[in-house]
């Protein structure tokens, strides 16, 4: 049995037997309490008699970026046996910390990504503060506070620290006492700044530092560190952390929290050696650790973190009203809106809620969401190059990073700038989906219920219209209503796309009959439903008072294409929006998205679905939706018990009286075609006098120069705006 003498700078002396890369190992732990004296006398009493010693906690040298000095008392105590081979850890912790931030993030995809990491210390713990710092930009050296309890300077990043402070911090420690290189948990005697802990998403370094020197109030943090006892895991527990993560193997249960340091690893490597005479370097580490099959330990200690599956979700202001009634600028109502609107899309993405309590009664699988919000308005976004909301979109997976989201959903316009998704998931290292599919099958499931509770006995022979039918969504719906309806108008401004899509939709259906056109017109007259799903703004999409009675119109554009106001010309016709969702469990939204309480957009819901599934990938991107895609996220609805909110019309649920009533007012027109006629043309005139638009908005006709003097304020606006950000 190989022999292995470990010691460390605590109190205490321990004896356990393990198997290391198919050879028994015994390792006896023995408590110096920091004298190097006693230290001495214990090496010159064991060496020559087991196969390596340890010193833990008693580095021969002292590591800060490219800074490298001797510790001066360290280095005498390497040198001190005359047989027995002396480790201290720092021939292999480098290389394990590097191996394990790959291993633990290939384990738990995205726990590291964008997380704002502290260093406690970053004292000879190079691997892990590079490996971490590849996968975050922010990243500080708690070196100073701990060390020499300096105060916190606000701004000093990584770069600064390494370059400017590494070399005189070890210089003024390479004479230190061990215990104040590697403290034990309690109490300091000075107290160290709050602040790079409080700023701090992800704590990496030393256990005994951290639980030394760091605030008690650890929640929603994650600790990387060496090893973890289980003292170690109830202290973090009791404080709220969320995570913690041990770099070293466990040598004994794979994937276990190991209470095993680099140095205790670096001896059972040097004791494993298959030629005995081997010199202790990185290659001979290396070949032995190709044999070794491990995984970092990994351990979620909150009871509602555990087993939760985490999603971002991208929304943004559909009108300048929706600005108005935030609480922290409810103030801009006292502004000109042509200056308000483009300075509130300059402000960066902001947290603004949480969805919770989502669980599926098929699998028991938790989710938890977050609502990122932008500043800008559709008119914003569509006025703006598409670069300006790729931007603010990267920017937003970043803060779903650090929230510990693996995948984020665009909502409303953010899913149709551009590429429709393409480019912002070839930017971000978190899953991107556009949430377009599930829309397709809430939008078809609802249009089928209006549509029946209309009074329809036979959809087949229908007639159907899809306005925006080149669109991503519209392309889909028109596809998926040929196979059912068979009679279908396909209405887009590009007319050689519509002469494509009509030909493949003939193809693939035989007996569809697909009429094209570029505008809607008098061919709504025929049409028993009308799809909207245009991005289109300051027109009028649809004219209400030329469709039949009876008719069914299933707006889809978020801002929506059809006025309350036109709406109320057709008391006949049911105007209701695409499919609203209700996802399943105990569910919580923490800020107002304009839906009643537990109701989410199809496309938000599709992320949570797709988040509640384990589906980390990017899932709807582009324009080119397939219906392969529709038919899959609609079996993942059922499967999960997702189920489809009451239909609504304008933000208001539409009752089955009300439908009642349309139907009624529908009969009547049929029976009455002349009297039918005058109404359309009354219709018609008090449609002229309610202005061209959609998504709520008239096209944009003031330009921010007329208002002068006004647009001095912009600025001030701006800078508000940034600041109370800063403070969020």
């Amino acid at each position: 049995m190989k022999k292995i003498v470990v010691i460390h700078i605590n109190d205490g002396e321990s004896t356990t037997t393990v198997e290391f890369l198919g050879q028994p190992m015994e390792i006896r732990r023995i408590g110096c309490h920091g004298d190097p004296d006693k230290a001495e006398a214990l090496m010159n009493q064991v060496d020559g008699t087991v196969d390596v010693i340890g010193l833990e906690g008693m580095p021969h040298w002292l590591e800060l970026g490219p800074a490298r000095r001797e510790h001066s008392v360290g280095t005498r105590l390497s040198g001190i046996t005359t047989q027995t081979p002396v480790v201290d850890g720092s021939g292999i912790r480098a290389g394990i910390e590097r191996w394990g931030v790959i291993l633990a993030d290939r384990a738990q995809p995205g726990i590291f990504a964008g997380k704002r990491i502290l260093m406690v210390p970053g004292l000879n713990h190079a691997g892990l503060s590079q490996s971490l710092g590849r996968r975050s930009e922010q990243m500080r050296f708690a070196d100073p506070e701990i060390f020499f309890a300096l105060p916190d300077i606000p701004g000093v990043g990584a770069k600064w620290m390494l370059e400017q402070a590494a070399a005189p911090t070890l210089e003024q420690l390479q004479d230190a006492p061990f215990r104040r290189l590697l403290p034990e948990a309690g109490h300091p005697g000075v107290e160290r700044s709050k602040a790079p802990f409080e700023w701090a998403d992800l704590l990496a370094g030393d256990i005994g530092t951290i639980r030394r020197y760091a605030p008690e109030d650890l929640k929603r943090k994650t600790i990387v560190v060496e090893s973890a006892t289980a003292e170690d895991v109830e202290d973090l527990k009791r404080r709220g952390a969320s995570i913690v993560v041990t770099m070293i193997p466990a040598l004994v249960e794979r994937g276990a929290l190991s209470p095993w340091s680099a140095t205790v690893f670096e001896c059972c490597l040097v004791a494993a050696r298959r030629n005995p005479d081997a010199p202790l370097n990185e290659d001979t580490y290396l070949d032995l650790m190709a044999d070794l099959q491990w995984t970092p330990g990994v351990r979620y200690l909150q009871p509602e973190e555990m087993g939760l599956n985490k999603f971002a979700f991208v929304i943004h202001p559909l009108n300048i009203g929706f600005i108005h009634k935030h609480d922290r600028f409810r103030w801009t109502k006292h502004l000109p809106d042509e200056i308000v609107e483009p300075i509130a899309a300059l402000v960066p993405p902001m947290y603004v809620g949480k969805i919770t309590g989502g669980q599926s009664p098929a699998t028991g699988q938790k989710i938890e969401g977050y609502l990122i919000s932008l500043g800008s308005t559709p008119r914003e976004m569509m006025s703006r190059d598409e670069n300006f909301t790729y931007k603010k979109l990267v920017q937003s997976a970043k803060m779903a990073e650090r929230f510990g989201a693996r995948i984020m959903g665009l909502g409303a316009f953010t899913s149709v700038i551009g590429d429709a998704g393409i480019t912002t998931a070839h930017q971000c290292d978190i899953a991107i989906t556009s949430g377009n599919s599930l829309t397709v099958s809430a939008t078809l499931e609802a249009a089928k219920q209006a549509v029946i509770k209309m009074g329809a006995t036979d959809l087949t022979k229908g007639k159907a219209m899809v306005i925006g039918g080149t669109g991503s969504i519209g392309s889909v719906c028109a596809r998926l209503i040929a196979q059912a309806i068979k009679d279908v108008v396909l209405v887009s401004i590009e007319p050689e796309r519509l002469i494509e899509f009509k030909r493949m939709i003939e193809e693939e259906t035989p007996g569809a009959q697909v009429t094209i056109s570029t505008r809607a017109g008098d061919l709504v007259a025929d049409c028993d439903l009308i799809i909207t799903a245009t991005s289109a703004f300051g027109q009028r999409i649809v004219d209400i008072t030329k469709c039949k009675p009876g008719a069914v119109i299933c707006d889809v554009a978020r801002p929506p294409d059809i006025s309350e106001q036109e709406a109320a010309l057709r008391p006949d016709v049911l105007v209701i929006e695409s499919g609203e969702v209700l996802i399943p469990g105990d569910i919580n939204i923490t800020y107002d998205i304009g839906l009643p309480p537990k109701t989410v957009y199809a496309c938000l819901a599709e992320t949570s679905l797709l988040a509640m599934e384990g589906r980390f990938e990017d899932y709807t991107l582009g324009r080119n939706i397939t219906m392969e895609r529709v038919k899959e996220i609609y079996r993942l609805f059922k499967k999960h018990g997702y189920q489809l909110g009451g239909l609504r019309s304008h933000g208001k649920f539409v009752t089955e009286e009300e439908v009642a009533q349309k139907r009624v007012q529908a009969d009547y027109w049929r029976a009455h075609p002349a009297e039918f006629k005058a109404m359309q043309k009354e219709a018609g005139a008090k449609l002229e006098k309610i202005p061209r638009m959609s998504k709520g908005v008239k096209t944009k006709q003031n330009s921010l120069k007329q208002w002068g003097p006004l647009a001095a304020v912009a600025g001030v606006i701006g800078g508000l705006m940034l600041a109370g950000r800063g403070r969020k």
